[in-house]
């Protein structure tokens, strides 16, 4: 059996569809699966429990780009060529369902929702009050499927593992610990006009209170390609604060597996961090926490009430650090 799957979003949204991905193998463990993600999506599969299997094969194709019908036509070839069983689509516009319609593949499966269900085979209802990962595993339901969506998980590689515990021994918190924090996200974001970063200054006030309080405890900054601004300010005004920059999400999650705290925005290190299940604090602006993060007391999401990340308090994130 082959199946495609198409997972349009960003390292996030791929990390939130591999319990989805999990099931589907338990279903059929001898079937072959593609993945179609985005470009900038496809270093999230290093840290796939699936990442060495030959039965996976992850595809790039650029969802948000301004595609033409060439484009469209290109990935129509390649899923006809491929002659596929099945296929799931996570993607909520109607030309994604138009597409699996012109495959032709006998089992097509999306949300109902959209205004497309003539298109599918096999729709399911679209429930987004609930976590984002239980939403994507709900897509099994097309197959006939009713079982519990697993938890987060990833799977390390042991050169990553060896890459943090290296990083570690240099930044000079192997015996320590630290505490870890990601302040902002992509420009990505602040294109769709979604505010995920929270002010330096308010990071300042946060980092010397735990400098203060727990002066044993290092603080560690991951620093990403669009980070470096932020991180300079915060190394700057913060004396004592040791930078990061893990070049792949698998050493990503290899640091933040050893971490004894995350702080950080809604992000795709968040993600990570649910998924090595490492006690996070995450702060969210105009996105749901229950949406984003699953219950459990590990897991804590600060919302703005105004939906302004940078209204949320240094005070507010400091009570939910010291348990207060």
């Amino acid at each position: 059996m082959r199946i495609l799957a198409l997972v349009p979003g960003g390292i996030g949204d791929q990390i939130l569809f591999f319990p989805t991905l999990d099931s589907l193998k338990r279903l059929y463990p001898n079937a072959y699966i593609d993945v179609v993600v985005e470009p900038r999506s496809k270093g999230a599969y290093r840290v796939s429990k699936f990442s060495h299997d030959k039965s996976l094969q992850v595809l790039p194709f650029d969802f948000k780009d301004r595609n033409g019908l060439a484009d469209w036509g290109n990935l129509l070839g390649i899923m006809r060529d491929r002659e596929y069983d099945a296929v799931i689509s996570l993607g909520q516009r109607w030309v994604v369902g138009l597409l699996l319609w012109l495959t032709g593949i006998p089992i097509r499966i999306s949300y109902s929702d959209l205004g497309n269900s003539w298109l599918l085979t096999n729709p399911v209802p679209l429930k987004t009050e609930q976590y984002a990962a239980g939403m994507y595993h709900d897509l099994l339901q097309g197959f006939g499927a009713s079982m519990p969506c697993p938890e987060l998980s990833v799977t390390l590689l042991k050169e990553d593992l060896r890459w943090s515990d290296d990083e570690q021994q240099r930044l000079g918190v192997k015996d320590s610990g630290y505490i870890l924090i990601h302040g902002g996200a992509s420009q990505l974001s602040q294109i769709k006009g979604l505010d995920k970063i929270y002010p330096v200054e308010k990071w300042q006030q946060i980092i010397q209170d735990l400098q203060t309080r727990q002066p044993q405890l290092p603080v560690v900054l991951i620093q990403g390609p669009e980070d470096k601004p932020l991180c300079d300010q915060l190394v700057r005004s913060c004396p004592g604060v040791k930078v990061t920059s893990p070049p792949d999400v698998g050493k990503l999650a290899a640091t933040i597996a050893a971490a004894n705290l995350m702080l950080c925005t809604d992000s795709a290190p968040m993600h990570l961090a649910v998924a090595v299940q490492t006690y996070t604090i995450a702060l969210f602006g105009p996105t749901d926490p229950a949406k984003l993060l699953p219950a459990g007391d590990r897991y804590i999401g600060i919302r703005s009430s105004t939906g302004k990340i940078a209204d949320i308090s240094p005070e507010k994130v400091l009570e939910k650090v010291w348990g207060g």
